[in-house]
Parts: C-alpha cells; structure tokens; sequence
C-alpha cells in the first residue's frame, strides 16, 4: 500500500531473531578478545588476587568485604592480591590480540613476543604463565617472625605497620633485625594488608628469600665421602613443617643430606625453616625432578635404599643394612609411599609399635628410624 514506509510505529528491523547456536547478535563484537577473565584476575573485582598494582576501588571493595566479614565471623571472600601471577614476562608467551607493538625476539618459554615488549596487564591471554619460583616469601605474625629471626633464617627485610603497638616480641624483632642488618621498612597497614593478601599480620610481615637447593649429585658425592653414608629422601610429603621437622632429625642423627620432589611436594619455606630451628642452614636439601631416577642413581652409587612402610617386610630394630651407606625414603601423610618409589626400594620397614595405632605421624617416623640407626651405627662403627 502507498505510504505504508512512512507511516508512524513501522518496523525497521526484521522479526527472524538472531540465529540460534551462533552467539546472538553480539557474537560478532567478541571476536579477537580471547576469554573471559575470571574474578581474580579482574582488577576491578574484590576477587582480585593478580601481581598488577591494586586499584584504589578494589581495595576500598577487599576492605569493605573484610570488615563485614568480621562482623558476621566468617572468612572474608576476597582475592589474595599478589598470589597469582596477571603480567606477561619480558618476551614470554603470545602476543595478545589487538595490542601494539609485539615484540619481535622469542623469549625464555618459546613464545613469540608479549604484546608491549615490556610486560603489562594480562588482558586476554590465551595460555597461563606460571608464577615463579624465585620470589620471595613474606612471613608474617609477631610469634612467627621473632622464631624465624631467632633461628637465623636468611631474611632481606623487615616490614613493621606504621602506629604499631610496641611490646617485647615487637622491640626484640627490631633489635634483632637490626643487630643482622635487615633493613626495617615502615610502611602503611593497608599496604601491609595488600602485600599479605588480607592474612592476619599482627602488623609485622618477614621477606625471605628463595631457598638456595644443592644440587643432587654434589650432595650424593659429598655423602659417598663420609664414613658413614646416610640421605633422607621424602616421598611427596606436602606438609612443610613436616619437612623441617625430617630435615632437624636428619641434622641431629647424622644425615648427610635431604632430597625431595620439584612438584606435589613441599619446598623449603620460611615455615620449614623456622620448624627446622635453623637445620635447613646445616643440612643440604636438595630437589630432584623425578624421584623414582634419583633413588636408582642412589642405588648405582652404592646405597642400599630403604623405605619406611606399616607393612614393611623387615622389622627397624632388625635392619642390618643401618651401618652401610643407606637411603631412608619417607612417605607421604595420608598414602604413604607411592607404587613407584615402593617398588624401587631395595627393603621396606616397618617400626614396631604396642599400641593400636596404625601409623606414625611422617616426620615422628622419620626421626624414630634415624634415630635407630644412629644407635646402630655408634654400636658396630
């Protein structure tokens, strides 16, 4: 009919709707932008938990949340700023799409240049990085780091809150901070909270830095040269006070070393040097890639290696093997040795015990046998 295109209220769109399985009608405005970001690596979400620097609305939000979560008594439900790792590093992973100015030279992971050269916001990344190794830990509570500073754990500074309440493990702190030359950096309790990612602090936080490893074959060659060779292996215990309590009984019955896995296992921390009262500093620890290959290189080198089990085939009170050169292999908490590192021992033992308890705790049972084979040791060397 005439006049219809001109007529008041006409539709100017068509009636299909967007076509189903495709994304609707804004699918083509998300093209090139990669994934969506989860919550903690939106700078702008109280779940933040990125390496970028904090923006002044998200920590008015993690502060908000923290103080209505001591209210309610419950865990506040925010990110742990500086946990994870949101950069991309100098000439690490793919250009992201749409950035400016990629650089050009392959960088340490394989990649081609990250977009920016120099690193920056991870805005829409296509494979995560991983978080370093070599960054260094910050202890924190006034208890924690007067134990740390008291046994000589390696430190590079001390960061006290800026009104902070002095009592006597606060003066000893930076008396002793002070007497190491630790340099005490006063700083606000909301930069201490960002740094701590909202962990109570007490207003006092520790910087140590990455644990300096020895490396497998030194430590073995170094043993062999002793009368009585002795390692302490640790079969993915992932409990670091478990490890410097392993790594304290090692020192105090003789042992010339502790090795343990790179991954699903516990490292050196601050807490496994401070549960270790400064051993970690007296006893190499080392850590090997594959646990399984690194036992076996014991056993071509001569060491007879012995792993710790509730159902060994061998009594402690009765092994033999003690006075030789010998590897105990600790198992993990809750499944002990794994199949592997069982089948490749040479014995497995077992600890006698009365009572109906099933089993020891790893570090309990560690100390138990080293402390039986000292015994051994000081009666037939």
């Amino acid at each position: 009919m005439a006049g219809n295109s001109q007529r008041r209220g006409r539709r100017l769109t068509s009636k299909a709707g967007a076509p189903k399985g495709t994304g609707g009608k804004n699918k083509d405005s998300l093209a090139g932008r990669g994934r969506t970001l989860p919550a903690d690596e939106r700078p702008w979400h109280k779940g933040y938990s990125g390496t970028e620097k904090l923006p002044q609305r998200t920590a008015w939000k993690q502060d908000k949340e923290r103080r209505a979560a001591v209210e309610e008594g419950r865990a506040p439900k925010i990110g742990q700023p500086g946990s994870k790792d949101t950069t991309w590093g100098r000439g690490g992973g793919r250009g992201v799409p749409g950035g400016r100015g990629a650089a050009t030279g392959r960088g340490a992971t394989g990649g081609r240049g990250a977009t920016g050269g120099r690193g920056g916001p991870r805005v829409a990344p296509g494979r995560k990085s991983n978080p370093s190794k070599d960054t260094p830990e910050l202890l924190v509570g006034r208890n924690p780091v007067l134990e740390a500073l008291r046994a000589q754990v390696p430190a590079t500074a001390l960061y006290t809150a800026q009104g902070i309440d002095m009592d006597d493990r606060i003066n000893e702190i930076i008396r002793t901070a002070a007497d190491r030359g630790i340099a005490n950096l006063e700083i606000s309790r909301a930069e201490l909270d960002r740094m701590t990612g909202g962990v109570l602090h007490q207003g006092v936080g520790l910087q140590v830095p990455p644990f300096a490893y020895q490396p497998f074959e030194d430590m073995v060659a170094a043993a062999l040269e002793q009368q009585a060779p002795l390692l302490v292996a640790l079969d993915g215990v992932t409990d670091p006070r478990n490890l410097g309590a392993v790594i304290r009984s090692a020192a105090a019955f003789g042992a010339q070393g502790v090795f343990v896995p790179e991954r699903r296992a516990a490292g050196i921390t601050a807490t496994a040097w401070r549960t270790s009262a400064g051993a970690a500093a007296r006893v190499p620890v080392a850590q090997v890639t594959n646990l399984t290959r690194s036992l076996k290189a014991c056993r071509d080198a001569g060491f007879m290696v012995v792993g710790l089990d509730a159902d060994g085939d061998t009594d402690l009170y009765d092994l033999e093997a003690a006075v030789g050169p010998l590897v105990v292999v600790v198992g993990s908490e809750g499944r002990g040795l794994s199949r592997l590192v069982g089948e490749t021992c040479d014995l497995t033992v077992s600890i006698p015990m009365i009572s109906e308890v099933e089993s020891l705790n790893a570090s309990v049972a560690a100390a138990v046998t080293l402390a039986e084979v000292a015994r051994r040791r000081s009666v037939e060397l």
